[in-house]
C-alpha cells in the first residue's frame, strides 16, 4: 500500500507513531509500526495521516509542510522541541512550548535588537516577533492591538507575557523611568497573586490584562493593569503539595530580623494558613545557606528546599523590595503592605472553643490570646472589638419593638471559623486590589492614541477536586475559545466569502451551548447560584439539585457518577455536576459554591475594619463601603455576587478584545512532571486540538493570514507620491506596487477591497507595510520606476507600430505598380487574342505529330507511304503557323484552315489505326476482361462492408433501445423511490440527527477520557472501558428506538430482507483475503459478495488519499471527472439481492468517453489535445481500462494487477449507461486494445498470476490454447 510510504497512526502515549499501511479494513486501516516490524494494529481511517518524506525535517512555519494535518503539526513541534526551538508558527499564530529551563541567549538584549522592526517570518519564530508585529499593525492600521496568551496552567503564559512587555518597553519606550516601571510591576503582582500548585510552581491565581499605551508618535507613554478573579480560597486552605501566595513565604524567608519581630513572623509551619499545604521555601544552594534555621519548617529541614530556576523566595523578596522602590512605593507604604500580610497570617492562628454558657456561642481559646493581641495590633483594631466581632454577629430589628435595635447573636465554633476566614479573605483581596491600583498609579498617562494589551489569564484547569474558582476559570476559557473561533475561523471565512476568494469552508465545534449553560439569564448556572444565595437558608445541595433539574438532558451537563475517574463516582448528584467543556469533561464539587459566590462580610466585621485606627487598613475598606453594590439588609448578610461580577468583567474584556486587532500565542505544556526535555505527545496533541490549531491548519491550506485594504496602502503612500501618481486608482496603484516589487502572483490574491497574502509570505507583506518615511519614499520610487518602464515599453511599441505602417505603405506602392502592369497586359492580350488562340490550336496539332511518327514506326506494312503523308501534314502545319504570325487573319479563316488540317490528320490517323486494328482489339479485350474482374471484386467488398455497417447499426440501435429501456426503468424506479422517500423523510432526518449527535458524543467522550487520563495518577484510577456502559447503553437504546422507527418504511424493510439473505460477513476479512477469494473461489455468491466488499474498501482508501493529498497538487484521477462527479452527486444504492443474478449472467459492456488529465487542462485550455478513456466492465465492476492521450504512450490497466490505479466505482455509480453515445461495440474496444499492446500486457499479467479472473482473461487463455 502507498508503495511502503510511512504514515502517522494513533499512539496512546506519543500521540502518533510511524508505520506503513498493510491492509484495508471495512472502516479502518491495518498499520505495521516501523519500530515493531511484524506486529500490526487497526487504526480508524480518519485518524491515519500521510507523513512527510523526511520526518526529522522541521520548519519554522507549519504551513510550509507538504501535508497539513495534526500528525505533521505534532511531529514538527516535537522535532523543534528536541532542538531547543520552542517556538513554532502556524500562519500568524505562535505555538510556545515550555522548556522548563533557561535556554541561553533566547531572550537577551541582543535578541531584542535582532527582532526590532523585522518582518514576521524573516527570523526564527519568537514571542518577540509577535510583539513587534502587533506594534507595527498598531502603527500602520492606527488600531489598538491585543495579544491573547492562552494555555493550561504551567504552560508558560506568565513568562511569555513578561517577555512581550519587556520587548515593547525596551524597543519602543522613551528611555525614561516609566518603561522600567511597567516591567518592574510584574514581580510585585506575581508576589501577591501567584502561588505554587501541583501543576505549576509559579501559577497566576488571577487574570490580568496589561495595556501599554502609546502616544501619537507611537512611543510608550504609560500603562494600565486590569485584574480578574483572585482565588481567595487559597488564602485559608491549600492542597497537600501546594502553597499559599508567594508573598507569605517571601516575607517569612527574606524579611529582616527587626521586621520579623515587629510583625510577629516565624516559620511557615507555625501559621494555620500555611501549614496545611507545602511549607518549604524555594531556594538554590546559595540562598539555602542564607535563610536562618528558625525560619525553616520541619518539612523544609527534612526534604530540603523546592527547586525552580525562576523562583527563589529570599532572592525574590529582595528583588520585590527593589521593584517597589522603582515603581514609587516608599518604605512606609512597603511596611504597610507587609504589616497587613502579617496580620492575615496571625488572624488565621486564632482558635475558638465552645462557650460554657447556655447561649450556645463560642469563645477564643486562651492559647490564642497573644495571637489575638498581635493581630489587633497589626490591623489597627481594638483587641476586645476584634474578639466580640469574631464570636458574635450583629442583627438589626425592623419590627416588634424599637426599630433599629442592635442584637448580638453568638456564633458557633464553625461559624466563627468561617467569619475569621471571611475576614482574612476580604482583607487580602482588598490588599491585592490596592497593590494593582498603586501599580497603575506608577505609570499614569494623560492621553493615549492606541494601546497594545496582553491578556494573561489562568488556563483551563482540571483537578481531582474542582470548586468555584475552577468553574469560573474554565467559563472564562470557554469564552476566550469562542473568541478565538470567531476571530480566526468564523470571521476569517466570512471575510474570504465577502471578498470572493473561493476558500473551502472549515468546520469547527461551536461551544455556544456550553457558554449558555453557564451564563444564560434565569436558567444559567451563575444565575441559579445567585438565586440560591438570595434564599433565607441557602445550601450547596439545593443549588446542585436545581442545576440538574433545570438542565435535565442537556448534552453539556451530566451527573458525577458518569465521570471517567473513579474518585468522582463517590460524589452524590446533589454534591456536584460535570460540565463537558471544549477541552474535556470536568467534575465540579459544589461544596462552598454558595459561600464563595458571596463577596460580602458580616456587618460587625465590616464596621470593625472600616473603623480601624490604622489609616492604611481603613482606606482599604473605604472604597468598598462607598460602593453602590453594598446594600445592607437588616438581620441578614448582604449579598454581592462574585460570579456575576466576573461575568460582567469578562464581557467588558471581550468587548475590548473584539474592538482591537488580535494576535494569539498558544502556550503548550510538554509534560505533567514539569521537567525539561520530556515530550509527552498524547497530552500535547490534546492541547493542540483543544486550542483550535488543527482547524487553523485546515483553514490555512487555502487561507490568507495577512491582508491590507487598498485605500489604506494608498493613503499611506499618498503624501510621498509625485502629483502624476496621485491620479492612480488605489487598486491600480497596489497592482503597480506589487509589480514594482516583483512579487510572485501565486503569493497574493486581490479581493474586492483588500489584497491578501499566502501563509509564509509575511516578509513580502511587511516589506509593503513598513511605514517609515524613508522606506515609503523608496517604494514610491520603485512604483514610479515601474510606471516609467511600462510607459517606455509603450513608446517602444508605438515606434515599432510606425515602422510597420511605413513598411505597409511601401508594400502597397509596389502592389499598385504590379496591378497597372497586369491591366496593360490584359488589354494587349484582348487585342491579339484570336491570333493567339489560333496559334495555340495549331501548336497543339503540331504536338500530335510525334504520336503519328510513333504509330508509323510501329506499322509493319505501308510504312514509307504513311511516313510521306505525315511529313506533308507536318509541313502544312508549319506553313499555317508562319502565315498566322506574318499576316493578319480573321478568326474564321484561321478556323477553316485549322479544320482542314485536323480533317487530314484524322483521315491519316484512321488509316493507320485500321492497320493495327486486329492487334489493338486483342489487347483491348484483354484489358476489358481485367477491368471487369477488378470491378466484380470491388462490388463484393462493398457489399460485405454494407452488410457490416447494417449489422453495426442494428447492434447500436439495440444498445440505444436497451439504454432507453434502462433509462425508463431507472426513471420508474426513481419515481417509486421518491414516493417512498416522501413517506420516510422525517424518519431519515431523525436518523441523521441521531448520527450527528452520536458522533458529537463520541468525540466529547474521547476528549473526556484523555482529560481523565491526564488527571489520574495511574490507570487503576480510571473507570475501565467495559464498565462505562451507562451512556453507551442509553445510546444503544436510542439506536434501537430509531431502528424500530425506520423499520416501518418499505425501502428499509426491503433492505433488511436483503441483508437477512446475505450469507457472508466480510467486514473482518483482510484486503488480501478478499483478493485471494476473488481469484480462486468457485462459489458464485461468495465471489459477488467479495467483489462488492473489495471495491467498497477501494473507495474508502481512495477517499482517504484524496483527503490527505499533498498541498498544491491535483487529486489523482483514475477516471474522467464527469464520471467521479456523477458518482458523488448520485450515490448508487447497494442492491445485495441482485448478487446472484449478476453473478449468474455477467454482461460484458464497453465504453469510451473523452478524458483530459488535470495537469493538461491548463497547458491546453482549448482542449485541442483531448484524450479518450476506455473501459470494459465485466458485470458491475471494471475489468480493463485504457487511457489514450496525444503525444503520450497509452496507459493500460487490468483488474488485479492495477487495482489501485483503476476506477473503483461500479457501473451503476459511474452513470456511463446513461450517457448517450458512451457505449461502444466489443469489436471497437478490442481493436484499440490490441493495437495498443493490450494482449501482450494482459498475457504478462496472467503469466505472473497478477490478473484477476475475468471474461477477458478467460477469452485470452482459450485463444492461446
Amino acid at each position: 500500500m502507498e508503495d511502503g510510504k510511512p504514515v502517522w497512526a494513533p499512539h496512546p502515549t506519543d500521540g502518533f507513531q510511524l508505520g506503513t499501511i498493510v491492509d484495508i479494513g471495512s472502516d479502518s486501516l491495518t498499520i505495521e509500526p516501523l519500530k515493531q516490524r511484524g506486529k500490526t494494529f487497526l487504526a480508524p481511517i480518519n485518524q491515519v495521516f500521510p507523513a512527510e518524506d523526511d520526518v526529522n525535517k522541521h520548519v519554522e512555519d507549519n504551513c510550509s509542510l507538504m501535508y497539513l494535518n495534526e500528525a505533521t503539526l505534532l511531529n514538527n513541534v516535537r522535532v523543534r522541541y528536541s532542538k531547543d526551538k520552542i517556538y513554532t508558527f502556524v500562519a500568524n499564530i505562535l505555538i510556545a512550548v515550555n522548556p522548563y529551563y533557561d535556554i541561553p541567549k533566547l531572550y537577551s538584549p541582543e535578541t531584542i535588537k535582532q527582532y526590532h522592526g523585522r518582518s514576521l517570518g524573516t527570523l526564527p519564530p519568537h514571542v518577540y516577533a509577535i510583539a513587534d508585529k502587533s506594534y507595527r499593525d498598531m502603527k500602520v492600521l492606527k488600531m489598538s492591538q491585543s495579544i491573547i496568551v492562552s494555555g493550561e496552567s504551567g504552560a508558560g503564559k506568565t513568562e511569555n507575557t513578561k517577555f512581550v512587555l519587556r520587548y515593547l518597553t525596551t524597543s519602543y519606550g522613551t528611555g525614561q523611568d516609566i518603561d522600567e516601571r511597567i516591567v518592574e510591576a510584574n514581580p510585585l503582582l506575581e508576589a501577591f497573586g501567584n502561588a505554587k500548585t501541583v501543576r505549576n510552581n509559579n501559577s497566576s491565581r488571577f487574570g490580568k490584562f496589561v495595556e501599554i499605551h502609546f502616544n501619537g508618535k507611537n512611543a510608550v507613554v504609560g500603562g494600565f493593569v486590569s485584574h480578574y478573579l483572585l482565588e481567595k480560597s487559597r488564602i485559608c486552605r491549600q492542597g497537600p503539595d501546594e502553597r499559599n501566595y508567594h508573598i507569605f513565604y517571601r516575607l517569612c524567608a527574606g524579611a529582616s530580623e527587626d521586621i520579623r519581630q515587629k510583625f510577629h513572623l516565624s516559620s511557615p509551619d507555625t501559621f494555620r494558613y500555611l501549614n496545611r499545604g507545602c511549607t518549604r521555601f524555594f531556594a538554590n544552594k546559595d540562598t539555602d545557606k542564607e535563610i536562618l534555621q528558625n525560619r525553616k519548617s520541619p518539612e523544609y529541614l527534612k526534604s530540603g528546599p523546592l527547586k525552580d530556576p525562576l523562583l527563589d523566595d529570599q532572592g525574590d523578596f529582595n528583588r520585590m523590595c527593589v521593584a517597589m522602590k522603582k515603581i514609587g512605593l516608599d518604605d512606609t507604604e512597603k511596611l504597610d503592605l507587609f504589616r497587613v500580610v502579617a496580620g492575615v497570617l496571625n488572624l488565621g492562628n486564632i482558635d475558638f472553643e465552645e462557650a460554657g454558657s447556655t447561649s450556645g456561642g463560642c469563645t477564643i481559646k486562651n492559647q490564642s490570646s497573644q495571637t489575638l493581641e498581635n493581630c489587633a495590633e497589626l490591623l489597627g483594631l481594638e483587641e476586645e472589638d476584634l474578639r466580640v466581632s469574631l464570636t458574635t454577629r450583629v442583627m438589626l430589628t425592623t419590627a416588634g419593638g424599637a426599630k433599629g435595635t442592635v442584637i448580638k447573636v453568638p456564633l458557633k465554633v464553625e461559624q466563627a471559623n468561617n467569619a475569621r476566614d471571611a475576614l482574612a479573605k476580604a482583607i487580602y483581596s482588598r490588599l491585592f486590589d490596592h497593590v494593582v491600583t498603586r501599580v497603575n498609579q506608577c505609570f499614569p498617562f494623560d492621553s493615549s492614541a492606541n494601546f497594545i494589551g496582553v491578556l494573561d489569564i489562568a488556563g483551563f484547569e482540571y483537578f481531582e477536586h474542582n470548586s468555584f474558582e475552577q468553574f469560573c476559570i474554565n467559563y472564562c476559557n470557554e469564552k476566550l475559545q469562542q473568541f478565538f473561533n470567531e476571530r480566526i475561523l468564523k470571521e476569517e471565512q466570512e471575510l474570504y466569502q465577502r471578498e470572493g476568494l473561493g476558500v473551502n469552508e472549515v468546520h469547527y465545534v461551536d461551544n455556544q451551548d456550553c457558554i449558555d449553560l453557564v451564563e444564560a439569564k434565569l436558567v444559567g448556572i451563575l444565575d441559579i447560584l445567585d438565586e440560591e444565595n438570595r434564599l433565607p437558608q441557602p445550601s450547596d445541595q439545593h443549588f446542585a439539585e436545581t442545576v440538574h433539574n433545570k438542565h435535565k438532558g442537556h448534552f453539556r451537563l451530566t451527573v458525577p457518577r458518569k465521570s471517567k475517574l473513579a474518585v468522582h463516582r463517590n460524589v452524590r448528584d446533589d454534591e456536584g455536576f460535570i460540565v463537558r467543556h471544549f477541552a474535556g469533561a470536568v467534575c465540579y464539587e459544589t461544596t462552598k459554591f454558595v459561600e464563595k459566590n458571596n463577596d460580602a462580610l458580616h456587618m460587625s466585621l465590616e464596621c470593625l475594619v472600616s473603623e480601624s485606627k490604622d489609616r492604611f487598613v481603613r482606606e482599604l475598606f473605604e472604597n468598598s463601603n462607598n460602593s453602590k453594590d453594598v446594600k445592607q439588609k437588616a438581620g441578614k448578610l448582604s449579598f454581592i455576587s462574585v460570579g456575576n461580577k466576573f461575568k460582567t468583567q469578562l464581557n467588558t474584556l471581550l468587548e475590548k478584545l473584539r474592538s482591537t486587532g488580535s494576535s494569539f500565542i498558544r502556550c503548550i505544556k510538554p509534560n505533567l512532571k514539569m521537567i525539561s526535555h520530556q515530550f509527552e505527545g498524547a497530552q500535547i496533541l490534546s492541547q493542540l486540538q483543544c486550542s483550535g490549531m488543527v482547524s487553523v491548519l485546515d483553514l490555512m491550506q487555502g487561507g490568507f493570514p495577512s491582508r491590507a485594504p487598498f485605500h489604506e496602502l494608498y493613503n499611506m503612500y499618498q503624501k510621498y507620491m509625485p502629483p502624476k501618481l496621485t491620479r492612480l486608482d488605489p487598486r491600480l496603484f497596489c497592482k503597480a506596487l506589487f509589480k514594482a516589487l516583483g512579487l510572485n502572483q501565486n503569493d497574493y490574491k486581490f479581493g474586492l477591497t483588500r489584497v491578501f497574502f499566502r501563509p509564509g509570505k509575511f516578509a513580502e507583506f511587511d516589506q509593503i507595510m513598513k511605514s517609515d518615511p524613508d522606506h515609503l519614499a523608496e517604494l514610491v520610487k520603485k512604483v514610479n520606476k515601474w510606471l516609467i518602464c511600462s510607459r517606455w515599453k509603450k513608446v517602444q511599441w508605438c515606434a515599432l507600430s510606425v515602422i510597420k505602417l511605413k513598411n505597409k505603405i511601401l508594400y502597397r506602392m509596389s502592389a499598385c505598380i504590379k496591378m497597372q502592369k497586369t491591366v496593360r497586359m490584359w488589354l494587349c492580350r484582348r487585342k491579339h487574342k484570336p491570333r493567339i488562340d489560333g496559334l495555340i490550336k495549331v501548336r497543339k496539332l503540331k504536338k500530335r505529330m510525334d504520336r503519328f511518327n510513333e504509330v508509323v514506326a510501329g506499322l509493319k506494312e505501308g510504312k514509307q507511304e504513311m511516313s510521306r503523308q505525315v511529313q506533308e501534314l507536318d509541313a502544312s502545319i508549319d506553313a499555317l503557323m508562319i502565315k498566322i504570325k506574318a499576316t493578319v487573319m480573321s478568326r474564321m479563316e484561321m478556323d477553316h484552315e485549322h479544320q482542314a488540317l485536323v480533317t487530314r490528320s484524322e483521315q491519316l490517323l484512321t488509316s493507320m489505326q485500321n492497320k493495327k486494328k486486329e492487334e489493338e482489339e486483342r489487347e483491348r479485350l484483354k484489358r476489358i476482361q481485367e477491368e471487369m474482374e477488378r470491378e466484380r471484386a470491388r462490388r463484393e467488398e462493398e457489399e460485405q462492408r454494407r452488410k457490416q455497417e447494417e449489422e453495426d447499426r442494428r447492434l447500436k440501435a439495440e444498445m440505444e433501445q436497451k439504454r432507453k429501456q434502462e433509462e425508463e426503468e431507472r426513471k420508474r424506479r426513481e419515481e417509486e423511490e421518491r414516493r417512498i422517500q416522501m413517506e420516510m423523510e422525517q424518519q431519515l432526518e431523525a436518523e441523521r440527527e441521531e448520527d450527528a449527535a452520536r458522533q458529537t458524543v463520541l468525540e466529547q467522550e474521547r476528549r473526556d477520557r484523555e482529560l481523565a487520563m491526564r488527571i489520574a495518577q495511574s490507570e487503576a484510577e480510571l473507570i475501565p472501558e467495559e464498565v462505562q456502559m451507562d451512556a453507551g447503553l442509553r445510546r444503544e437504546e436510542m439506536a434501537k428506538e430509531m431502528t424500530e422507527l425506520l423499520s416501518r418504511g418499505p425501502q428499509v424493510q426491503a433492505n433488511k430482507a436483503a441483508a437477512g439473505a446475505k450469507k457472508y460477513e466480510l467486514s473482518k476479512w483482510k484486503y488480501a483475503e478478499l483478493r485471494d477469494a476473488i481469484n480462486t473461489s468457485c462459489d458464485i455468491e461468495l465471489l459477488a459478495a467479495c467483489r462488492e466488499e473489495f471495491h467498497r474498501r477501494l473507495k474508502v482508501y481512495h477517499a482517504w488519499k484524496s483527503k490527505n493529498k499533498k498541498r498544491n497538487t491535483e487529486t489523482e484521477q483514475r477516471a474522467p471527472k464527469s464520471v467521479t462527479d456523477y458518482a458523488q452527486q448520485n450515490p448508487a444504492p447497494p442492491i445485495p439481492a441482485r448478487h446472484h443474478e449478476v453473478a449468474m449472467n455477467r454482461q460484458q459492456r464497453y465504453f469510451r468517453i473523452p478524458f483530459i488529465r488535470p495537469g493538461d487542462q491548463y497547458k491546453d485550455p482549448q482542449n485541442k489535445k483531448k484524450g479518450w478513456w476506455y473501459a470494459h466492465f465485466d458485470g458491475p465492476w471494471i475489468a480493463r481500462q485504457m487511457e489514450l492521450h496525444p503525444d503520450k504512450h497509452p496507459i493500460l490497466l487490468v483488474a488485479g494487477k492495477d487495482d489501485m490505479e483503476m476506477c473503483e466505482l461500479s457501473l451503476e455509480e459511474t452513470g456511463l449507461t446513461r450517457k448517450r453515445g458512451a457505449e461502444i461495440l466489443p469489436r471497437q474496444f478490442e481493436e484499440i486494445w490490441e493495437r495498443c499492446g493490450g494482449v501482450q500486457y494482459l498475457r504478462g499479467a496472467i503469466e505472473s498470476r497478477q490478473a484477476r479472473p475475468t471474461y477477458a482473461t478467460a477469452m485470452l487463455q482459450s485463444m492461446f490454447k
